[in-house]
This record gives structure tokens, C-alpha cells and sequence, in this order.
């Protein structure tokens, strides 16, 4: 029994050893699959804002039709942002500055349209217009939520295969760190606004 001991204590380690990395795998699995997501649901939340646009775009263009450069703006920042699309497993930061500046394009497009419906009263009391707005308005406030989830997540993936000893079994199987959404550039400064223009 006694030569056995070095054998049976060695096979044990092994065993428990392997169940910890067993463990750690999992966990990092289960952690970067809730933010995958989480990631869909901020392309869901993107793609029901594009989904509007079209319709908000027809509503307008029946009321203002000499504003075509500010439509067809709307149009094409709308076709940029929906075919830019990125896996966040396997994203740079590069990749993620493309996209989010994309959806910031297409946000800017859509302020501006909001202005020239300003200048249009029949178009400000159509109630498909003032329908189309208030569910664009509840849709960026459902990216801004996701977002915000999204980043959560995958700070708590992030930090969780950053953290020695997962590290090391994160490192071994290819665990990479999920890119964050960031501000976009500039909005720390507040807007400047002026009614006199």
C-alpha cells in the first residue's frame, strides 16, 4: 500500500486539478454567453430603432418633400448602421469605434430630421408622426438600457478572466477580454443650443 500512496496522492491532484479548470471553463462560458446575449439584445434594440425609420422618414417626406438632403441623410446613415455588425467575442476596438460611430451617424441623422419636423406644424399634429416619434424616443432609451447591461456584463466577464488563477486557464483557452461601449467623442461637453438660428 505504501508504494501506491505516491501514485493515489498524485491521481487525486490530477483529478482535482482538473475539475477546478473544469470549473473555471465553465464559469468563464457561462459569464462570456450571458454577454453575447446581452450584446443581441443591444442589436435587437438597434434594429427595432431601424426598423422605424422608414416609416418615420415616408410621414415626413409627405409633409416636407423640398427637404430631400436631410431624408435621403436619414436613408443612408440607416443603410450604414444596419449592415455594420460585429461578433463581441471577436471584436477590436477598432471594430467597435466603426460601429458605434455608424449608430452615432445614424442618431445625429435622426436630430436633424426632428428639426426640420419642427418646422412643420401640420407634421408636429399628425398622429402617426407624434406615434413614430414617441416609439423612437422609448426605442434610444431601450439601446441606452442595453448598453449599459451589455457593459456590466461584460465588465463582470472582463474582470472575472482577468483575476488570477482564471487567468491562466483563460489565457490557455483563448478567453479574450469583450470590448465596452464608450461615450462617443465629444459628449462630455454639453450641447450648445441656440434658438436663435
Amino acid at each position: 500500500m505504501k508504494k501506491w500512496l505516491p501514485f493515489i496522492i498524485i491521481v487525486v491532484l490530477l483529478i482535482g486539478l482538473f475539475r477546478w479548470g473544469v470549473g473555471l471553463n465553465n464559469t468563464m462560458v457561462e459569464k462570456q454567453e450571458t454577454a453575447k446575449t446581452q450584446w443581441a439584445n443591444v442589436e435587437s434594440a438597434y434594429q427595432r430603432r431601424a426598423d422605424l425609420i422608414p416609416n418615420l422618414v415616408n410621414t415626413v417626406k409627405g409633409y416636407a418633400e423640398h427637404e430631400k438632403e436631410t431624408l435621403e441623410g436619414v436613408i443612408n446613415a440607416r443603410a450604414n448602421a444596419t449592415k455594420t455588425t460585429i461578433d463581441p467575442t471577436n471584436v477590436t476596438p477598432e471594430q467597435m469605434a466603426a460601429f458605434q460611430e455608424s449608430q452615432n451617424t445614424l442618431s445625429g441623422a435622426l436630430s436633424r430630421l426632428m428639426v426640420v419636423a419642427e418646422r412643420y406644424p401640420d407634421l408636429k399634429a399628425n398622429q402617426n408622426f407624434l406615434e413614430l416619434q414617441s416609439q423612437l424616443e422609448g426605442t434610444e432609451n431601450r439601446i441606452n438600457v442595453e448598453r449599459n447591461r451589455y457593459n456590466e456584463l461584460a465588465k463582470d466577464y472582463n474582470v472575472y478572466v482577468r483575476k488570477f488563477p482564471a487567468s491562466v486557464v483563460a489565457n490557455i483557452l483563448n478567453f479574450d477580454p469583450l470590448v465596452l461601449f464608450e461615450a462617443a467623442a465629444g459628449s462630455e461637453n454639453a450641447p450648445t443650443v441656440d434658438f436663435n438660428s
